[in-house]
C-alpha cells in the first residue's frame, strides 16, 4: 500500500462561504498558517452553522466538500495567514444521508 504523500486538512466553513465554493465562485481560502498547508494537500471543507455567532455553539450541518490545494502564498496577507487556491473541487456531500 502506498503511503500518502499529502496531508488531509478538515476545515470548518461558514454557510455563506461553503455555498460560494459549491457554486464555483470561491476558489481560494485564507487561513491561519497553523497547519503547514502545502500544494497537493487535500482539504475537506465542512459547513458549520454560525447563526449564533459564538464559536462554542457552532453546529456541523453535515454538508462537506473536498478539494486539492493548489498555489499557496503568504504574500500581502496578515502576519501568520496564508491564501491558497482550491483545485479539483469535488461535489457536495452530506454525511447525514
Amino acid at each position: 500500500m502506498d503511503k500518502l504523500n499529502y496531508t488531509i486538512h478538515e476545515l470548518k466553513t461558514a454557510p455563506c462561504y461553503f455555498q460560494q465554493v459549491i457554486q464555483g465562485n470561491k476558489t481560494f481560502e485564507i487561513r491561519k498558517d497553523d497547519r503547514a498547508f502545502q500544494k497537493g494537500d487535500r482539504v475537506i471543507l465542512k459547513e458549520y452553522d454560525s447563526n449564533s455567532g459564538v464559536i462554542e455553539r457552532l453546529k456541523y450541518t453535515g454538508r462537506l466538500v473536498g478539494a486539492e490545494i493548489g498555489f499557496v502564498t503568504s504574500y500581502e496577507q496578515q502576519k501568520g495567514y496564508v491564501v491558497f487556491s482550491l483545485v479539483n473541487i469535488g461535489k457536495e456531500q452530506n454525511e447525514h444521508n
